[in-house]
């Protein structure tokens, strides 16, 4: 890639970039959210086209106008969310969209499950290629999906966070997968977070920073420290808000909502924490760390294997959410088109969650917009009217109306999952103004975030998660973005 700049909208995702991929190498891509390592692998893999600059594979100058001119050219991507089919077999997902047909167009299965076989014990996998792919766990269903790549003949493999849903054991497999292929001549480009896995994978490591690259080193010459440095511009001209903060957790507060032990059976293992009136605890993590497992158990929305919730003091056990919302806990998850109705009203969507007060016989319209214009008036909501539908609305205002759905009666418990994700600086520093003037109303948070920024600028004490268990917690004193970097 030479001199590759790439707009959307006006915005620049990526700004004069030179990389360079070499045959058989792994080949190690970090920065943090929205830095532009994810939009460069999407040029490559044809899922985005038009740029400013040159691509070359081999020598010769390419134009990729979709994923299937980069497979034809060598180059194939697993993404982070896997486009397979649970409810078909392991050999229909290999063979997805390329099964291999008899006369008359009639799908040759004898050859297709014996052919499947022969790609996954490539991989190391002795698995059934007639089991149903949905019955296998994360792990192994990511493989499988490599598989179908490299089975499409790509010498390019791109990777997307591949080991962010994996417990240690499966990393460990798909590391072994990985160097095999090395071996073989292929090249892959491992994107990740998690800095100890690129640096024990990769063979080179490129740093990317606001749409520009910063650093490509051999990894033998770096320290996760010095990649935590060039991600996030220490010492450099560029720092902006949120690079560290004053943590001020106070033990004297009262503990509203208490965790011991939790644990899903799956994701997240012996999680506790204390959340405090007038606190906002954050919780800090990469994708895949356990926030949302842990945010849907304490809501009622997941189940515990193990472990036990106290309310007040007193022990309390949330089969739905129902139960949840009737003990005084809010949650407004991280996609917002889960809790709101974007072809209603604004009025409708503020006052679903208390219906039940208003309307006893007949509905009550005038009373509920009534209490949404109190709220369009202290949350800012633009434009002002309570009859616009919600999807009129920008994604800052629309969560502004998610915050007012639950702020008629206040909650004990507000759970915040990504509560600035997606915004523009203006809505950005509403939304935090509204947060914060809940804890200081006595309100217990708990902000969820893969951003450190919004962590450091919320919280007054942080946890790290990590892998679903917890990694470290900060209460008091000044804490920076590295710390949080380096704990996760």
């Amino acid at each position: 890639m030479i001199g590759v700049s790439k707009t959307f909208g006006g915005v620049h995702a990526l700004r004069d970039v030179d990389l360079s991929l070499a045959e058989g190498e792994i080949h190690g891509l970090v920065g943090e959210n929205g830095a532009g390592k994810s939009t460069m692998m999407k040029l490559i893999a044809g899922v985005y086209h038009g740029f400013e600059g040159e691509m070359r594979v081999a020598g010769s100058t390419v134009h990729f106008r979709s994923p299937r001119d980069a497979l034809a050219a060598g180059i194939g991507m697993v993404h982070q969310e896997l486009s397979i089919v649970p409810d078909l077999t392991v050999a229909e997902n290999v063979f997805l969209g390329v099964q291999p047909l008899l006369a008359g167009s009639v799908v040759d299965w004898g050859r297709m499950r014996r052919e499947a076989k022969r790609q996954l014990a490539s991989l190391g996998l002795d698995i059934d290629p007639m089991t149903r792919m949905g019955s296998l766990p994360v792990g192994i269903q990511q493989l499988i999906e490599l598989s179908r790549v490299l089975f499409s003949g790509a010498k390019v493999i791109i990777l997307d966070e591949p080991t962010s849903a994996l417990s240690p054991p499966e990393v460990s497999r798909l590391f072994d997968v990985l160097r095999r292929l090395r071996e073989q001549g292929r090249t892959i480009v491992f994107i990740s977070h998690f800095l100890d896995d690129v640096l024990a994978i990769s063979n080179r490591v490129t740093v990317f920073r606001n749409g520009r690259k910063v650093i490509t080193e051999e990894t033998a010459r770096l320290t996760k420290d010095a990649v935590i440095s060039h991600m996030i511009g220490r010492g450099s001209a560029d720092m902006h808000m949120g690079e560290h903060a004053e943590l001020s957790g106070d033990d004297a507060r009262p503990v509203v909502l208490e965790a011991v032990g939790l644990s899903d059976g799956a994701m997240i293992r012996d999680v506790s924490l204390k959340l405090r009136g007038g606190e906002i605890t954050g919780i800090y993590g990469f994708m895949g760390c356990g926030q949302v497992e842990l945010a849907r158990v304490l809501f009622g929305k997941g189940r515990l294997s193990d472990g036990r919730l106290a309310l007040e003091g007193r022990p309390v056990q949330f089969r739905n959410t129902a139960s949840a919302r009737r003990a005084g806990i809010a949650y407004l998850p991280e996609n917002r088109n889960m809790m709101l109705f974007r072809t209603e009203q604004v009025f409708k969507n503020v006052t679903i969650a208390i219906l039940g007060r208003i309307h006893r016989i007949l509905l009550r319209p005038r009373r509920e917009r009534v209490i949404t214009e109190g709220h369009i008036k202290d949350l800012q909501i633009r434009p002002p009217r309570p009859d616009i539908a919600l999807g009129n609305l920008s994604g800052g205002n629309q969560q502004k109306v998610a915050l007012a759905k639950w702020l008629t009666e206040l909650p004990k418990v507000l759970i915040l999952s990504e509560p600035t994700r997606g915004m523009d600086v203006g809505a950005k520093e509403d939304v935090i103004r509204i947060v914060r003037s809940l804890r200081d109303r006595g309100v217990a948070v708990l902000v969820l975030s893969t951003e450190p920024e919004t962590i450091l600028t919320l919280a007054d004490r942080v946890t790290v998660l990590k892998r679903g268990v917890v990694a470290r917690e900060f209460t008091q004193g000044r804490i920076e973005k590295a710390d949080l970097l380096d704990a996760a």
